[in-house]
């Protein structure tokens, strides 16, 4: 497996600088991130890592975002790649998009019958949304089909040891199946692909000093207050708005101890479609 080089990643897409068209909030539901809401920061820039990770692999390239979600990724592609589709199935963030994101094509869609041609893209970007779907197996294959022979499926996913420790039944009431690193890597080359890297996210020096400072988890910190209702102390909300994407660091090593597990995939120039 190659390793991956961490791309510049500019400004932030919670910087106002980056959106252009007028497009209201989307509401934070816990299904999906969303920018510039300080309590929910340290998700938000969790879930950037992936773009500011394998932004550069975008460039010069068609790229569909398979869940578009809130849009602020896909325009992060659109500042490097010739082209940008947007896929999702809630109407509300597809219209977001479209109002707040004009450099992106949006779509409004099923993953599991993607609607695009066939061998019709470069790259397929699909981060933190597998866990969500019903079948994982079929949205993959849809993936594979609407890919161009060597073009590349980009996903990361939670890593359910650490997400959901000691649970196969999901924790977040949003995942329908979450995945390791076995199952993910497994569940890719049963479908045709050819996994090329499979690496982790984890906390940097910044965020285990958090750690260390909440008593061991600083994540349990924002989700025991969350659960139970409680208003965060200022202290707590100024921790968490101060993550920067920076604050993570993405290893092939130890990645059973990750937080979430980030996976290219490659489409075999020799597969025929079934």
């Amino acid at each position: 497996m190659t390793p991956v080089a961490m791309s510049d990643p500019g400004r932030s897409p919670a910087d106002p600088e980056r959106t252009t068209g007028a497009g209201e909030p989307l509401p934070l539901t816990g299904e999906r991130t969303v920018p510039g809401i300080p309590e929910e920061n340290y998700w938000f820039r969790r879930h950037e890592i992936a773009y500011a990770s394998l932004l550069a692999r975008c460039a010069g390239k068609t790229v569909l975002e398979a869940g578009a979600g809130e849009g602020y990724g896909a325009d992060m592609i659109a500042d490097v790649a010739a082209k940008v589709i947007g896929v999702d199935y809630d109407i509300a963030a597809v219209e977001h998009v479209r109002a707040r994101y004009p450099r992106v094509e949006m779509i409004h869609g099923n993953l599991a019958t993607l609607p695009l041609d066939d061998a019709s893209v470069d790259i397929v970007v699909n981060f933190q949304v597998i866990e969500h779907l019903w079948d994982q197996s079929q949205f993959l294959q849809e993936c594979l089909r609407v890919l161009r022979p060597g073009g590349e499926l980009l996903l990361s996913t939670p890593n359910r040891i650490t997400f959901s420790p000691g649970s196969d039944t999901p924790l977040n009431p949003f995942h329908t199946r979450e995945l390791n690193a076995t199952e993910l890597s497994g569940l890719l080359t049963d479908v045709g692909f050819e996994v090329t890297t499979l690496i982790g996210v984890h906390h940097g020096p910044g965020l285990k000093a958090l750690d260390a400072k909440y008593g061991g988890s600083f994540i349990a910190a924002q989700i025991d207050r969350a659960l139970a209702g409680q208003p965060w102390p200022p202290e707590l909300t100024a921790d968490v708005a101060h993550v920067s994407v920076e604050d993570f660091t993405l290893a092939a090593t130890d990645i059973d101890a990750s937080l979430d597990l980030v996976a290219i995939a490659v489409k075999p120039r020799s597969h025929a479609i079934r």
